[in-house]
């Protein structure tokens, strides 16, 4: 795993990688089944991919939150998802 610069202190953010990490890997083995015509293994690698991608987007809003209650460097302002 290749985490960014600035990255390494910040436990969320940490956890924020580690899940598109697991979603890269998910789709990659989702389209692989595609291509072998496994379309059930596609479908359930899909969904965790979804899944860990959903995990990220809530630690980055968390530090997100968290960044504007401390004032920390992450910058921008929070806004809602929908």
């Amino acid at each position: 795993m290749m985490i960014p610069d600035g990255v390494s202190n910040d436990p969320t953010l940490q956890e924020a990688t580690r899940e598109l990490e697991a979603a890269i890997h998910d789709a990659r083995v989702a389209f692989d089944c595609i291509g072998l015509g496994e379309l059930d293994r596609a479908h359930t690698s899909a969904v965790t991919a979804r899944v860990a991608i959903d995990a990220a987007v809530t630690a980055v809003q968390t530090a997100l939150a968290q960044a504007t209650v401390s004032g920390a460097p992450y910058g921008g302002e929070l806004k809602a998802d929908r």
